[in-house]
């Protein structure tokens, strides 16, 4: 039976802090499966699901890229090019250390990707891990959620994966209610990274694999650019 995956219907959950937690009918993993940060990753042999795939780039704003209408924010998809910054946000050269490894993508983001992506921001000043840091933290949420906080997925859910970087509550990483609040995920998210010797020296998509232990490594790779693009501009 054919099921049409371009219905979405968002549940709304906000904390004290008015974060929203978005569940998207139709949307499986979208390629990274966030375990425990000292678990080891089950052999996975099969992607995200298609019509979960089209769901999640409609439910993202990919199906409205082309919109005039759409709510985008298109500075935070061009980005600044400069390798100096003397406004006091972080220089390319601070947030792109060691280059852009393969093709770069690149999404319209909306208001609450921006909450999302101001969320783990501050998460990472907080932390200590700094500019590079977040830009990190952002790449993933990239990835792993398109920035969207996203609640149970139901039937198509990746296992027990929710929040900013679909963590497990099942592997450790908090309770449904922790993984889904943007401050509490970052921090999680941080922390790991902090534990990953030398991980400001390491690829992008080599410090994000080792906290996330994805089935799908190297897809990180693809949003550095812009990642350091909404660091830069939001930081």
């Amino acid at each position: 039976m054919k099921v049409d995956f371009t219905r979405w219907l968002p549940a709304i959950a906000k904390d004290s802090y008015r974060k929203t937690a978005l569940s998207v009918v139709g949307v499986a993993a979208l390629g990274g499966l966030a375990f425990g940060p000292t678990a080891v990753a089950a052999p996975i042999t099969t992607g995200p699901h298609e019509g979960a795939v089209a769901a999640i780039d409609l439910a993202t704003g990919k199906a409205r890229a082309d919109d005039p209408g759409a709510d985008v924010k298109s500075d935070l998809t061009t980005g600044a090019r400069g390798g100096t910054s003397d406004d006091g946000k972080p220089s390319r050269d601070q947030l792109i250390p060691h280059g852009v490894e393969g093709a770069q993508s690149r999404i319209p983001l909306d208001d609450a990707q921006l909450s999302n992506a101001r969320a783990i921001i501050e998460a990472a000043k907080k932390t200590g891990v700094g500019e590079r840091g977040a830009v990190v933290g952002v790449a993933t949420s990239l990835q792993e959620s398109k920035l969207y906080n996203l609640g149970h997925l139901g039937a198509y859910n990746d296992h027990d994966s929710q929040g900013l970087f679909q963590q497990r509550p099942s592997s450790g990483w908090g309770s449904p209610d922790q993984i889904t609040d943007p401050d509490y995920a970052a921090t999680a998210f941080f922390s790991a990274l902090k534990n990953v010797g030398g991980w400001q020296d390491l690829p992008l998509t080599t410090a994000a694999q080792t906290v996330q232990v994805s089935a799908y490594p190297f897809a990180y790779a693809q949003w550095e650019e812009q990642a350091a693009d909404i660091v830069q501009q939001l930081w």
